[in-house]
């Protein structure tokens, strides 16, 4: 009874759209929603929780939220979920007035591959000049990297439900429309070279996560480097997929962040990884800490 709802296509892409019904004196701020899902579940007319979620935003902050619909993998190959929350993105961006939204007052926010899908589309508009800049984003226990899934995180919750170390591989495999035998290969980092082990090992390393973190930490044996498993997965090492890639002066670039990490979750580790890089570059961010909190 708070809200209008609708349906609606940004530039062709499906998003519901969440609008307060009381009058503003002056411009509101808007939401940009991402579902997470894995990029092969969910759905913004079907799942009860975004439905809450949204409602729940746009009531207690007075917003206007757009969830967006993307398509879903493996029918709608990578990358077009992230083409598709670009699009809508850069549309609510453009339009915003027409929705009474202050296009200053903007944010991005993604939970789980929503998350991911969230710090992709922020940092393809962090050096855009053409649109208004988005005012900051929130990611909610992203997935940010597909290089190591040894972290502290991984070995502390490989078990854990609903999201456990194993599903998390067979989620992105199946995602990139890939052939499940690989995950074996993947979590025991056979796809990925030395040489792109030592150029990232600045920004995915153990030795970056706080202490309070790796009490129970053991780090894994060196492992082999299988070339046919790399060539078979080199999405893997995309900044759009991993964003934990993207270079300095792509991550210096993004707007305020407020990262939210849940201490039974094997990506907690991203989480805390991305917060260290965007304070080395210079971005603020605010981090809150599930303590009992599962994926």
């Amino acid at each position: 009874s708070q809200l209008f709802i609708k349906d609606l296509h940004f530039d062709g892409v499906p998003v519901r759209i969440y609008l307060p019904r009381e009058p503003s004196a002056s411009k509101r701020r808007g939401v940009i929603f991402i579902h997470g899902g894995c990029g092969i579940f969910g759905s913004i007319s079907k799942e009860l929780k975004e439905k809450i979620i949204c409602r729940y935003i746009a009531r207690k902050s007075d917003s206007v939220v757009v969830s967006v619909g993307y398509h879903l993998a493996p029918e709608r190959k990578y990358p077009a979920q992230t083409l598709e929350c670009l699009t809508a993105t850069v549309h609510f961006l453009k339009t915003a007035e027409t929705y009474g939204v202050d296009p200053a007052r903007i944010i991005v926010c993604g939970d789980s591959v929503g998350g991911t899908f969230t710090a992709s589309v922020c940092q393809e508009l962090g050096h855009r000049t053409d649109i208004p800049k988005i005012r900051a984003q929130v990611l909610i226990y992203p997935f940010l990297q597909a290089l190591n899934f040894n972290l502290p995180s991984h070995q502390k919750n490989a078990a854990v439900a609903f999201l456990s170390r194993e599903r998390t591989v067979h989620f992105i495999l199946k995602y990139l429309n890939k052939d499940c035998s690989l995950k074996e290969p993947v979590l025991a980092g056979f796809h990925v070279p030395e040489s792109i082990n030592l150029k990232y090992r600045k920004w995915i390393n153990p030795d970056l996560i706080p202490d309070v973190f790796k009490l129970s930490y053991k780090p894994p044996l060196l492992t082999s480097f299988l070339p046919q498993v790399h060539e078979e997965v080199q999405e893997l090492f995309e900044p759009w997929f991993s964003p934990l890639l993207a270079e300095d002066a792509i991550v210096s670039g993004l707007p305020d962040t407020c990262i939210v990490t849940c201490e039974h979750d094997v990506l907690r580790d991203e989480g805390l990884l991305y917060k260290k890089r965007l304070e080395d570059n210079n971005v603020h961010v605010t981090w809150h800490h599930v303590e009992k909190g599962f994926h």
